[in-house]
């Protein structure tokens, strides 16, 4: 058995154990930091909006498509003068066609791009079209994410609810769901990366990430806590212990669901600089990683919270509690059980012993006695060698 094996089945079992539920203190004192710290960067940041949203300025350039054609549209913009372009966007147009998308420009901005945008291609300025895009079509997707989100959180609560059967687990769900979503906005807000539809897209698809994760913590705590009469640990030991039993589980399979996408927002980034997939890898990336950690530190801890205040809980609590004092006193009790001996009771010894006296010894305990001293039946013979 690998060594890695061997740490899952000891948390299984629970020869090793985590305090995920015990120190849970510390872990809403960390996701305060980080999400206040997040909350702060969007507010005097703000975020990276695409021309998506905010409106911009199109050019489409009729050139042959080669596989520098990105790149070099992109060093043309920004070579052509007009300053403060934001997030230049360049995508091609089947094999004949190259699109350009800036922030807003005045008349005079869009003359000199269009100048320069003709002379890379080669070809006369009244063949390179430019648009106007406006912000409305970026509000409507706005608008409809915002529904869907609401809705998706509404579904979530109300499902969790009824297959638990228990509210204050939706709600925990919902709290690390929101998490989830400050942590994933905020770095885009830090690092500005361009929030374009792609990123509002991929900042959905990670919800069902981070509820799928946590989901599979409560099952294993609802396995936990059934018959709870019947347990020997506490509710908060029973919870930590469905914590440490997935906690290599989900480890493993955000490792596993991570790596292809590190993949997609390292190709988006270094190699193809804007596009898609470096919106979309963003999001997902760093929405997997914190919907792991919010099941875990955050939905876990914060359900067994709630749960410890409920008089069943703490009644049941108390009870494990109680047991567990009692029972070193017992095994102690049992290792020096004393020996009564009733004065005027004869205690017989074997030759060569000093006699003892009964009066003076009270209760003895068979260790405290020598070797030749402990007490025994006497039968017969013995008393009449003894008389003898």
């Amino acid at each position: 058995m690998s060594t890695k094996q061997s740490l899952a089945h000891r948390l299984y079992t629970g020869d090793v154990s985590y305090d995920f539920v015990g120190k849970r203190k510390l872990w809403y004192a960390v996701s305060a930091v980080i999400v206040a710290l997040c909350v702060l960067t969007i507010a005097i940041r703000g975020l990276n909006l695409s021309i998506d949203f905010t409106g911009g300025s199109e050019f489409t350039v009729p050139t042959q498509v080669t596989s520098t054609s990105i790149d070099d549209y992109r060093k043309a913009a920004q070579d052509s003068g007009v300053a403060d372009l934001g997030d230049i966007k360049v995508n091609t147009i089947g094999d004949n066609q190259v699109r350009v998308q800036v922030r807003a420009l005045s008349a005079e901005e869009i003359t000199t791009m269009t100048a320069k945008l003709a002379e890379k291609a080669g070809v006369p300025t009244e063949e390179v079209t430019n648009n106007l895009i406006g912000p409305y079509w970026g509000q409507q997707i706005t608008q409809q994410g915002l529904i869907a989100l609401v809705v998706f959180l509404a579904l979530v609560a109300l499902m969790i609810a009824l297959y638990f059967r228990n509210w204050k687990m939706s709600v925990a769900a919902l709290v690390a769901l929101l998490h989830d979503l400050i942590l994933t906005v905020g770095t885009y807000a830090l690092l500005q990366f361009s929030f374009t539809p792609a990123t509002l897209i991929g900042v959905l698809s990670i919800l069902g990430y981070s509820l799928y994760d946590t989901v599979v913590v409560f099952d294993k705590v609802r396995d936990n806590t059934a018959d709870l009469p019947k347990q020997n640990r506490t509710f908060g030991q029973l919870v930590n212990l469905a914590v440490n039993q997935v906690l290599v589980r989900s480890i493993n399979t955000t490792v596993i669901g991570v790596l292809p996408v590190a993949a997609i927002l390292f190709a988006g980034v270094f190699i193809l600089g804007t596009g898609p997939l470096k919106d979309l890898g963003l999001a997902m990336f760093v929405g997997m990683i914190a919907g792991a950690y919010s099941s875990l530190f955050l939905a876990a801890p914060m359900f067994a919270q709630m749960k410890q205040r409920e008089p069943e809980i703490q009644a049941h609590d108390k009870r494990v509690a109680k047991r567990a004092s009692k029972a070193p006193r017992e095994a102690a009790a049992g290792e020096a059980t004393p020996v009564q001996v009733t004065t005027g009771t004869p205690l017989v010894t074997r030759a060569g012993d000093a006699p003892i006296d009964p009066a003076a010894l009270g209760a003895v305990r068979p260790q405290d006695l020598g070797p030749r001293q402990q007490p025994r039946h006497t039968t017969r013979a013995d008393r009449r060698n003894d008389t003898r």
